[in-house]
């Protein structure tokens, strides 16, 4: 999958191209005959796999600053990216004064190579990010620098200002972006999500019959990112506290169940709760001659089946102080991975050897007052991904689970005053007992601003980093681990293609994960 040639190709002809590759992956992409033949080479391959794998995607929702997460550091007089940072942040530049926490980057490093040639610089994170820095310095995280929405390539400032390459619709909005991101198919509006997909493809073979719930779980709600065509993977929404339960009942129906009750072994309490509850699932258990009754009820068997199998998970890791290993994470996110770190410890009632979660965090589009929000939430995310790594330690199951984190997109480099404005590609971070922690993937941007030498910026004078890393490429690497075959991969990104095999090149410098 070696990067396309555009030699000879006048615009004119290269968009006709892109909008007829555009069909096409609509096509591919939403046909579901397709995916379930490969999903039977993939049964057939994958069913003596004992191994369990689960993905979490962190979901940073309205674009974070990454420009202020990961940061050249040393003397300006001597570093002209540290120089170009200063010049290009202003008002918004954070200094070692301020307390930036120092990376141990490897002098090996190549992420510096593609705008700087042989030059570089030391970098650190965030000041209220103490924790991110130790787990890259310990060797539990990396960083992957400039990833963004891509159609194709872009090599040159020069190709994005002259409109030479097709680039993906609606750049810098909110709703557009996150599309993108989550779906990877930046010219198929609409599509189901990278997960979604991976899950329709990969459930019967990892899964299958021991499967008691969707192997897709969120903690916030019904997204893109799992949205797929086979109705046995559709995510399944829960809450920090667990699954939505009937309302009326108590806590897990203790006011209308005796000790010790199931779903499928109910013991009612013989109070008007216990009555009511006992009326509400003889009910739901009846056959209908109305068929929007009887898919109605037969949705909330489904639901409260679900809903005692994630109990029994719960049950399953109620032996793990949560709470303490979360003492320091007391906040939403920390809140959402708890759950998910509980129901990873419980995994065994739950029949999957195969799982994805998705949070996500709002809060990050900080047009004003950006330094103290940022830090907040800087906190937030740092805080939780310490707890989160440290409870899967503690459940054994730190080698078996890929974090990873994505957004709309970055923030300017350039502030209005007192905030940033919405920008292109940014840094994320993937953190994991399999990830090759503790170093800096794909390319750290060029910082310099509008047309200067060297810019990769797509603004005149803001601080829009055009991206070196298609959000594809980033998602094949994390789906390569995850189980999807060389044969499938472009099933689930159609447009992997276009750009430099992230397996066979080292061009795109995404080895975080082991590609075997």
């Amino acid at each position: 999958m070696s990067k396309q040639n555009q030699d000879g190709l006048t615009r004119r002809e290269f968009i006709r191209q892109s909008a007829c590759a555009a069909l096409e992956v609509t096509s591919v992409v939403n046909t579901m005959a397709f995916l379930r033949l490969t999903n039977a080479a993939v049964t057939s391959q994958n069913i003596f796999a004992n191994d369990y794998k689960a993905m979490v995607c962190i979901f940073l929702a309205g674009g974070n600053d990454s420009n202020n997460l990961l940061i050249p550091i040393g003397d300006p007089a001597s570093n002209p990216i540290r120089a170009d940072y200063e010049t290009g942040r202003a008002n918004m530049a954070l200094s070692e004064e301020d307390g930036i926490h120092t990376l141990n980057v490897p002098g090996s490093t190549k992420a510096f190579q593609k705008y700087y040639e042989s030059g570089s610089s030391p970098l650190g994170t965030h000041p209220s990010t103490p924790e991110i820095a130790q787990l890259f310095n310990q060797g539990d995280l990396s960083f992957v620098c400039n990833i963004g929405s891509l159609l194709y390539p872009i090599t040159t400032r020069d190709e994005y200002v002259n409109e030479t390459v097709p680039v993906p619709p609606r750049l810098f909005a909110h709703d557009a972006q996150q599309m993108q991101w989550q779906t990877s198919i930046a010219d198929a509006p609409g599509a189901v999500g990278w997960g979604g997909r991976m899950a329709d493809l990969l459930h019967a073979g990892y899964n299958g019959n021991d499967s008691n719930v969707s192997m897709s779980l969120s903690l916030s709600g019904i997204n893109t990112f799992q949205k797929g065509m086979n109705p046995e993977t559709a995510a399944f929404p829960i809450s920090a506290d667990g699954a939505r339960s009937l309302s009326g009942f108590g806590d897990n129906y203790q006011s209308a169940y005796e000790a010790g009750s199931t779903f499928d072994a109910p013991i009612y309490k013989t109070n008007s709760s216990g009555k009511r509850l006992k009326m509400v699932e003889t009910l739901m258990k009846l056959t209908n001659d109305n068929l929007l009754e009887n898919e109605y009820a037969q949705r909330l068997v489904s639901a409260r089946s679900v809903e005692s199998v994630l109990g029994a998970s719960l049950a399953e890791s109620s032996g793990i102080d949560f709470d303490t290993i979360f003492n320091q994470a007391q906040n939403p996110l920390g809140d959402d991975l708890k759950m998910i770190a509980k129901l990873i410890a419980g995994r065994s009632s739950l029949g999957n050897r195969r799982q994805i979660f998705f949070v996500e965090v709002g809060g990050y589009d900080t047009h004003r007052d950006q330094i103290n929000a940022h830090t907040e939430l800087m906190t937030e995310l740092s805080t939780a991904l310490e707890a989160f790594r440290n409870a899967l330690v503690e459940v054994n199951e730190w080698s078996n689970v890929v974090t990873f984190t994505a957004s709309d997109f970055a923030r300017t480099l350039s502030p209005n005053n007192t905030g940033t404005d919405h920008a292109w590609a940014g840094h994320q971070m993937v953190m994991g007992g399999p990830v090759s922690g503790g170093q800096i993937f794909g390319h750290f941007p060029s910082l310099k601003l509008g047309d200067s030498p060297g810019s990769m910026d797509a603004d005149r004078n803001r601080g829009r980093w055009i991206p070196s890393v298609s959000v594809d490429q980033y998602a094949s690497v994390i789906a390569k681990w995850f189980g999807v075959g060389s044969n499938e991969m472009e099933t689930i990104f159609p447009n992997l293609s276009r750009f430099n095999d992230p397996f066979t090149s080292a061009e795109p410098n995404l080895e975080f994960l082991p590609f075997t």
